[in-house]
Parts: structure tokens; sequence; C-alpha cells
């Protein structure tokens, strides 16, 4: 049975949704949110929402560098190549869009990437935030640049904080 819930982070409200017991969406919610966030209560939601929504907070509380949820992305075969090679990004770290074309067999598919990364339907889990231009520009984020450089940062200050 389908689900969603929607709650307040340090990046603005995110909705998460589930179906058949698999993630299928992540995202930041635009507007309106707050009265939706008022009303719900989670003893109507699934156990995958909530594990989901749990994980979702230790990592922006610092404690938590890689998600295990089960996931469904609907996308076409090279979105779902691209996904999968951004999971594969260890946290606190970033690659430019032409080492991912690379990683997905297509070195020269960087526009192809960047689309694909700008469809990504799971946030922060499929982390389509680490992925910035070879120049060190982190132009191109579905949020906002603001967001994506929170987030990059987030995990910067606390794998420094996790390898002490």
């Amino acid at each position: 049975m389908p689900g969603n819930y929607i709650f307040r982070t340090p990046i603005g409200f995110l909705e998460i949704r589930e179906e058949n017991e698999k993630l299928t969406r992540l995202s930041l919610v635009q507007g309106g949110a707050q009265a939706a966030v008022q009303q719900q209560k989670f003893e109507h939601h699934s156990e995958l929402l909530y594990e989901a929504f749990r994980q979702i907070n230790e990592y922006f509380d610092g404690k938590r560098t890689c998600f295990h949820l089960p996931l469904h992305c609907e996308g076409t075969a090279f979105q779902q190549r691209v996904w999968k090679e951004l999971q594969t990004i260890p946290y606190g770290q970033t690659r430019s869009y032409e080492q991912i074309a690379a990683g997905v067999g297509n070195p020269k598919a960087v526009r192809a990437v960047g689309a694909a990364n700008g469809k990504n339907p799971i946030l922060i889990i499929v982390p389509c935030h680490r992925v910035i231009h070879k120049n060190g520009d982190i132009s191109g984020f579905a949020c906002g640049i603001q967001v994506k450089r929170y987030l990059l940062d987030l995990e910067k200050r606390n794998q420094t904080v996790l390898i002490s």
C-alpha cells in the first residue's frame, strides 16, 4: 500500500514515499507543507516510512553516513545505472560528472549524467548532491545551490568528527 510522510529538516520539509515496501521518493517539498506536517501522526504510517524518517534524521544529526533502506527508483536503464553509481560515492566525498559518466561505461555522456542526476527521485540517500563539476563548481542541483552546499558541508564537517 502506498504511503508518504512529510517532516521538517534543516534544509526544509522533506517528503518520503513508499510503495510495495520500498522507498520510491525522497524530495524537498515546496510551500504549504507545514499544515500537512502538523496533521500527520506516525501511527498511521508504515515501519519503512518510520525507519526512513529515523535514518534521515540521524544523517542530519551527523550520526549516519550510509542508509540501509530498500529502494525502488523508476527511470530509464541509463538513469538506473547513474543512480546506482551515485550510491558508490563515499560519504563526505565528491565525484565529477565525468567520473560518473566513466563509471557507467560512457565517458562522453557527461550531459546525460547531469540530466539523470537532476531526475534522481531519492535525494540524499541516492547522493546526487555529491556530484560536482571537475573544476570544483557545485552548480546544478534540483533543490538549489544553498541546499547542495549545506549537504556537502554537513558531510565534510561530520566526516572530520567521525574520523577523530
